[in-house]
This record gives structure tokens, sequence and C-alpha cells, in this order.
């Protein structure tokens, strides 16, 4: 029998645009650390994301879930105006990731993945999504974004990730996604996985080329880069003196970048530098606790305060 989809949400609010959309997972996920363990909380690329995100602009979120999802734990997202009708709800079980920190979370492996409904994703936009501005593809087979880059109007900006195992089995259709996005997310191993170049620099020169005018390359606790044809911009940490839980922090650095980005009139070389900044700050509330309760909590005020201690951490005298 087919299987016929719910929706999150049936209806939205309003059918204006949201100022971003997102394509990804959403998740249940056990999470083990060195010093502790979660019991099964919210994850996925897509709820991450959106948790930073919604503090800039409006969000779209699209994904699947299966029936034993807790949809009502994503209220805090609704209630920061997330327009969740783009998240299908289909017979069997949601996507399980359980994890394993290792070495003060230098390493990190799988205990399990249950990829339930998620095997049957096929991402269908909202029409009033496909008026976005900022499009952000996340960490999903290369053949599911270019089919949401098809069903989009005419975004001023496409942001898109990846991890290693989609440039192994589908490097020819990630590239072809490549070549008609305008910033891509990728950390240092992705750089030489991508282009053969171990020097981090001409790695980033050389993605450069294949399409993308901007190149964010991750590092996690060390911060962050943005290549463009200004040169290289190097983008520090918030420091945190407590990390509980690193998983989705680098989906929610990418939402607070480009929730912000969203929110601003135009996109530029400043703005987005000024965006990385706050992303830096979304980032560090993100690994203050278990999935998106890190960040969950906080408010604008301590946001902002916080990116206030975080500008007067950089500046040169």
């Amino acid at each position: 029998m087919k299987k016929t989809p719910s929706r999150a949400s049936r209806s939205s609010a309003s059918k204006k645009p949201p100022g971003v959309v997102v394509v990804g997972s959403v998740a249940l996920d056990i999470v083990h650390t060195p010093f502790a363990s979660s019991d099964l909380v919210l994850g996925g690329s897509a709820v991450h994301f959106s948790n930073a995100a919604s503090f800039f602009a409006r969000v779209g979120m699209v994904g699947v879930v299966g029936e034993d999802y807790p949809l009502a734990q994503l209220d805090f997202l609704r209630r920061r105006k997330v327009d969740l009708s783009g998240v299908a709800v289909l017979p069997g079980k949601s996507f399980l990731w359980e994890g394993r920190y290792l070495d003060n979370f230098l390493a990190r492996e799988t205990v399990r993945t249950e990829v339930g409904v998620f095997a049957d994703f096929r991402p269908v936009l909202p029409e009033h999504f496909r008026a976005a501005n900022v499009l952000f593809l996340a960490a999903i087979h290369p053949d599911l974004q270019w089919s949401v880059l098809q069903q989009m109007k005419s975004p001023k900006l496409v942001a898109v990730d990846t991890f290693k195992l989609w440039i192994d089995v589908a490097r020819d259709r990630f590239l072809k996604v490549v070549k008609h996005a305008d910033l891509l997310f990728v950390n240092d191993d992705e750089v030489r996985w991508l282009t053969g170049e171990h020097n981090l620099f001409k790695g980033a020169k050389a993605l450069r080329r294949l399409g993308p005018k901007w190149i964010v390359v991750k590092k996690g606790e060390h911060g962050s880069f943005l290549f463009s044809d200004r040169g290289v911009f190097l983008s520090g940490t918030y420091p945190v003196f407590e990390v509980v839980d690193p998983t989705g922090a680098g989906d929610a650095y990418a939402g607070g970048m480009l929730g912000y980005l969203a929110s601003q009139p135009r996109l530029g070389e400043a703005t987005l530098r000024r965006a990385m900044t706050w992303a830096s700050v979304v980032g560090s509330f993100y690994v203050e606790g278990f999935g998106p309760d890190g960040l969950k909590s906080v408010t604008l005020a301590q946001l902002r305060k916080r990116h206030r201690e975080f500008c007067r951490m950089v500046s040169l005298p």
C-alpha cells in the first residue's frame, strides 16, 4: 500500500514566504559522551538549523518523520515562527541515530543508525516556500538536493552542505549541485577529499572554481574560514568552558549564519563576515546542552550579550 504523508502542520499561519528554507533530516538521537549520556533527544540537520536561524528570520523546515516522532516537542520552534508545513509524517519509524564521543570529543563513532522513513524522503516544498530568498540544502543525498533546487523560484542565496559519504557515492551529482550554489559549507577533510589538495587554502580556491562564490570551512573549536574573491577571513569561536554535546553545532552554525543573512537587505562580503560572528556565538550556546537544548531556552538578549562579548574578544586595541 502506498504511504500517504500527512503534515506536521497542515496549514501555515501565514502564506508569506519564509526568509530561509532548510531541507534536511529530522531525527531522534541518543548521545554518549565521555561524561554523560542522553535519553532520546531531538536531532537532525533541519531541526538544529531551524533552532538557530529562527533567532533572525522566519524559517521554513522541510523533512520527514515517522508516526513515533514527538511532534509536540517541536512547539518551541513553532513559537519562534518556524513553519513546519514542509515536514511530512509517514507511517513507520523516524530516523534514529545513536553515537558516542571519545577522547574528550576528539573522535566520534556511530553505535547504530535506523534510517526509518527517511529512506523514503522525497522533499516536496509547500508552494509558499518556493519563493524564499535563502535556501539551505543540508547534508542529504545530492539527488534530493537537486530536486529541491528545481522546485525553487529564484533564491538570492543557495547554500549547500555535505559530508564525506555523498562525496564517495555520488561525487558527480554532488558537483552538479555545487555548480549552482552560492555558498558551500565544508570541513577541512572534505576540502581535501573533494579537491585532492592538502593545503586548505589551495583547496578552497579550487572549490570556488567549481561554482560557489563563497566557501566556508568549518574547523569546530578552532573557528572557521571564509574564502572569497576578497581573500580570506578568519572567525574564531566564543570560548566554552564546559562542552556537553557538540552534535548539531555545525548545522546550528549554518543556521545562525544564513538566518542572519536572510534578515539583511543585501548580501556582500561585510555582511557575510558579520554573519559568521553571530554563527560562532550561536554555536557556543549549542554545545552547552544535549541536542537542541543548549540553545532552546536562550533569549535574544542573551545572544546579543554574548555577541558583544565575542566582538570585544576579537577586536584589536
